[in-house]
């Protein structure tokens, strides 16, 4: 058996149904009606703009005509037709006329319609082969009145509206003159994708139209009278005129300026449109002009407010069945709620016991999780004390490696000064201990400059003469450069050049960079140095080239060439740490250390440095690092290959 409560449920539904779907109707109708009126009010105002436009488009000329028949030198070619001094001055005076006016044409006609001056000189031949006398314009001027028509101009087709104007010699019609105006620049303004706008004569035919598939078409079938009567009088060059495909819908419409509009379909190869039509006639022409006003954005307007009403209404029911079934769930509740309290007291015991188990795990896991943070800040502790002692083995071996060569350096020069003692030969050896002391001195600017390395230098670096640098690092490699028999090829173009950088740590790089190409050639029968500096490609840059000979560097290696502690050495004969030093040094300069491979041969290693005017505070004379500390003299050294990697 049915409930109550459904009963009413199906009542509701069905009567909120029926109430909606009369909304719909109602709305769709009510604001299809509204847009539309919208529409026509700005299709008259577009109506009565484009009257206004072709009317004063036209009358601007309709006077030109008259003016030009009281001309003397119209009346003159007219008198004499055929005097050959008249014919070009005429057709000059005529041209000069339409081109100040904006005419499309001037012409003269005789009283048989042969012209016999035009302002197109090049169709003033085929003006003179072609008689107009059949045109109306023509016939109405020759009787003595004004005259005006549209037509298709001849041969070429073109369309205009004519005004013509008798010419008198005395009280007798010699001949016209008439005026030919182009209506295409009128049409230009018509465009629009929210109306088409046309212009039909007093057959019907549409002769002017802002869509050209639609001109010399009718907007009704022309009778057989009508057609031969068009064609006789050449009014449209002998065009066939066609229905257009339009359909007047029984459905109209009031707008707000209180006339009533039509509704018309129109078929054509574009689709088929639906319009809202609007007409004005022009009593001073015979035409008619419409305006056809897209009603697509109204009903596209009308259906989106009427979903939105839909919308809006189905919300309101929608709003009225919740409260309603709210009501009737609430007393629902109410019968339930007494059986609901003893099941909940059951349930509330039940969950209490839950309760506790789960406080009990709880507190076991957040002991658990305690522990675990502790045993976490622990290993956090160790792994800050293991990156220290990492940080400390890494300066220490730096420290080794930068000293080493310098110190073995110093043994030799004291062995070869005790030598030189043994032998009286008391001012080499003096040159002996004067290099001891300067490779001492050299060795602490090398330790200020290694505290360096872990930081970016706060120093400003000077400007540093090139070619000093270069020298003392060959002077100071001059025993391994023996010992290996290697050529070397020093070019510095030009001699005078000067970067910015610091004397000691720039001759440190270069050090680096010449060792490391001597140890590259042990294995090359004729070893072979390049050292080139230029300036480069880029303006205010100097490259430092340093080239061997040698086998080059690898493909997987030459990426991790500047990484620390990375060699290709064998055990014992570097720590793979000069070029990764070398490379912070030229990048705290503002340079840059690149490595290639020659394509003859050998490693390449290029040193961008920004270039420096020697007139600033050079460092050639009296060399320092940037720092205040002075280096010492050219003939000091570092120690052989200074980590020569």
């Amino acid at each position: 058996m049915v409930s109550h409560g459904l009963i009413n449920r199906i009542v509701v539904a069905v009567l909120s149904f029926i109430a909606m779907v009369a909304a719909v109707i109602y709305g769709s109708n009510y604001t299809t009606r509204f847009y539309l009126a919208d529409i026509a009010e700005r299709g008259q105002s577009t109506l009565r703009l484009s009257v206004a436009g072709l009317l004063g488009g036209l009358s601007r000329f309709q006077y030109l005509p008259r003016l030009l028949a009281k001309d003397g030198f119209v009346r003159q070619i007219l008198v004499h037709p055929n005097h050959p001094g008249l014919a070009g001055p005429a057709n000059a005076d005529l041209k000069r006329i339409a081109d100040e006016t904006g005419a499309a044409a001037v012409f003269v006609m005789g009283k048989n319609g042969r012209v016999i001056a035009a302002s197109d000189s090049r169709a003033v031949q085929t003006f003179f082969s072609n008689t107009i006398a059949s045109r109306p314009f023509f016939q109405r001027a020759i009787e003595g009145a004004a005259g005006h028509y549209f037509a298709l101009g001849s041969p070429e087709g073109n369309r205009g509206y004519f005004f013509a104007a008798p010419v008198y010699s005395g009280h007798d019609v010699i001949g016209a003159v008439a005026v030919k105006v182009a209506i295409e620049t009128i049409e230009k303004a018509w465009t629009s994708p929210t109306h088409e706008i046309l212009v039909t004569d007093n057959k019907g035919i549409i002769f002017m139209a802002s869509r050209a598939d639609w001109r010399f078409r009718s907007l009704e079938p022309l009778s057989d009278e009508v057609q031969q009567s068009i064609a006789a009088s050449r009014q449209y060059a002998g065009r066939a005129i066609v229905a257009l495909n339009m359909q007047h819908s029984k459905e109209q419409h009031a707008s707000r300026l209180g006339e009533t509009v039509d509704l018309v379909t129109v078929s054509d190869r574009s689709g088929t449109s639906q319009y809202l039509t609007q007409t004005m006639a022009m009593p001073e022409t015979g035409w008619t002009v419409h305006v056809l006003s897209k009603t697509d954005s109204a009903r596209n307007q009308a259906t989106i407010f009427t979903i939105i009403a839909a919308l809006l209404m189905l919300i309101l029911v929608m709003f009225f069945v919740f409260l309603w079934q709210r009501r009737a769930r609430l007393v629902e509740r109410i019968a339930l709620q007494r059986e609901a309290q003893d099941m909940l007291e059951k349930r509330v015991e039940e969950r209490t016991a839950s309760l506790n188990q789960a406080n009990i795990r709880l507190v076991s896991e957040v002991s658990e999780r305690e522990a675990a943070e502790q045993e976490l800040r622990k290993t956090q502790e160790d792994l800050i004390q293991a990156g220290k002692l990492a940080a400390l083995g890494q300066m220490s071996t730096a420290l080794s490696h930068e000293f080493n060569q310098p110190l073995a350096a110093i043994r030799s020069y004291a062995d070869n000064a005790d030598i030189l003692l043994e032998r009286d030969r008391i001012d080499e050896a003096r040159d002996n201990v004067q290099r001891i002391s300067d490779l001492t001195d050299r060795m602490a600017s090398i330790s200020k400059h290694l505290r360096n390395f872990a930081r970016k230098p706060g120093e400003q670096t000077g400007t540093v003469a090139l070619k000093d640098v270069v020298r003392d690092t060959l002077e100071l490699l001059a025993g391994k450069i023996s010992s290996a028999q290697v050529d070397v090829d020093v070019s510095i173009e030009p001699e005078d050049l000067f970067v910015s950088a610091g004397h000691v740590r720039l001759q440190q790089v270069l050090v680096n960079l010449t060792a490391n190409a001597i140890d590259a050639m042990q294995e090359v029968p004729r070893p072979r140095l390049e050292i080139h500096a230029s300036r480069a490609a880029e303006d205010d840059w100097v490259q430092i080239v340093v080239r061997d000979v040698g086998p080059g560097v690898s493909d997987d290696v030459i990426e991790q060439v500047f990484d620390p502690f990375y060699t290709t050495k064998d055990v014992g004969q570097g720590l793979g740490l000069g070029l990764s030093i070398s490379f912070n040094i030229i990048k705290d300069f503002g340079g840059m250390l690149r490595v290639a491979n020659h394509a003859d041969g050998g490693a390449v290693f290029t040193v961008t440095l920004r270039q420096a005017d020697s007139t600033d505070d050079a460092l050639s004379g009296n060399p320092s690092d940037g720092d205040g500390t002075e280096a010492p003299g050219a003939e000091a050294g570092i120690g052989e290959g200074i980590a020569a990697e």
